[in-house]
């Protein structure tokens, strides 16, 4: 690698591998716990079902879906991130 150039991972402030939540916001229907979980575990080796914690607004309305994940790379997270925002049905990825 070139001096002028940067490891991407090197860019993060994070140390890798690391314990990392994900948190996912979208409307309470059609399983939009499963798709979260769908979408984030085809990026991560190993997803225990104790690493997903779901919560329903007051109203039922909005579901929240935190995933706990062991973080590899800060490319890794990007490409996740990327994916959740990019989706029709996600609200926001925090």
């Amino acid at each position: 690698m070139k001096n002028d150039q940067q490891d991407p991972d090197q860019e993060s402030l994070l140390e890798f591998p690391c314990e990392f939540q994900i948190k996912v916001m979208g409307l309470a229907e059609d399983s939009f716990d499963q798709l979260v979980v769908e979408m984030i575990e085809k990026h991560v080796d190993d997803l225990p079902a104790t690493s997903v914690k779901i919560q329903e607004s007051s109203h039922g309305k909005y579901c929240s879906v935190t995933v706990t994940i062991t973080a590899e790379s800060k490319s890794q997270l990007d490409t996740i991130y990327r994916e959740l925002s990019e989706h029709d049905r996600v609200m926001m990825a925090l």
